[in-house]
């Protein structure tokens, strides 16, 4: 069965910004959905056991071995049936929240995933990030060039050599301005990054839902 992969890695539940814009793409979105919450059910981070077990015969596993290439059996599994993914992963602290790394770390294997020798058996998949944060971070803001998850999570899911997977981030910013005095002259924008994310969403959800679709065809 191929179904949209959605990966949420916000910890706020529905106070989330980053959730609430997904909740605009999942409306929009027409097809079957495996949604993972790893706020919820955060995945374990990578072990030792777990580096291991990829370089070792599955007949001679340790039981704590065994257990870990379990765990990225499932996760692998999950990942590779998808037509299209959705990620929902806000920025903390200039970036990424550490169970999404967790979640990373565990399905990025050579040979499996990865596209350093013979290419991403997922390249070219279309695939959203939405991220919000509390401030702005575009060109011209205070904090221009200290946005350290885009520019990585792009790198890391659409680079050729790891996931190849084919991006689209959707930013809204400045999520504190209503919360913080200090940025209340400030909310104005934040209401217009707002709206503007969850219209983008819509609209991706839409040309991701036939870009999926005749990926699948292609396949058949």
């Amino acid at each position: 069965m191929s179904y949209l992969l959605h990966i949420d890695a916000s910890s706020l539940g529905e106070a989330s910004v980053s959730r609430q814009v997904a909740g605009s793409f999942r409306a929009a979105w027409q097809g079957p959905v495996v949604h993972r919450d790893l706020a919820a059910s955060p995945v374990p981070h990578l072990s030792a056991a777990g580096i291991t077990a990829r370089m070792t015969d599955p007949a001679q596993h340790t039981p704590e071995q065994a257990a870990a290439a379990r765990i990225q059996d499932e996760l692998i599994a999950e990942f590779l049936r998808a037509d299209a993914y959705l990620f929902t992963v806000p920025m903390y602290n200039l970036t990424m929240p550490s169970v999404f790394k967790a979640w990373l770390d565990q399905i990025m294997i050579e040979g499996r995933t990865l596209g350093f020798t013979q290419g991403a058996p997922t390249a070219g998949r279309p695939a959203v990030v939405i991220s919000a944060r509390g401030g702005g971070y575009g060109p011209g803001a205070p904090n221009e060039g200290r946005d350290h998850l885009i520019p990585t999570l792009e790198t890391v899911l659409g680079w050729s050599h790891t996931l190849g997977l084919d991006v689209t981030s959707v930013i809204p910013e400045l999520t504190m301005a209503p919360a913080v005095p200090a940025m209340a002259e400030l909310v104005p924008l934040y209401e217009k990054s707002l709206a503007t994310a969850h219209e983008q969403a819509r609209q991706l959800a839409a040309i991701l839902d036939r870009r999926a679709a005749e990926l699948v065809g292609q396949v058949r």
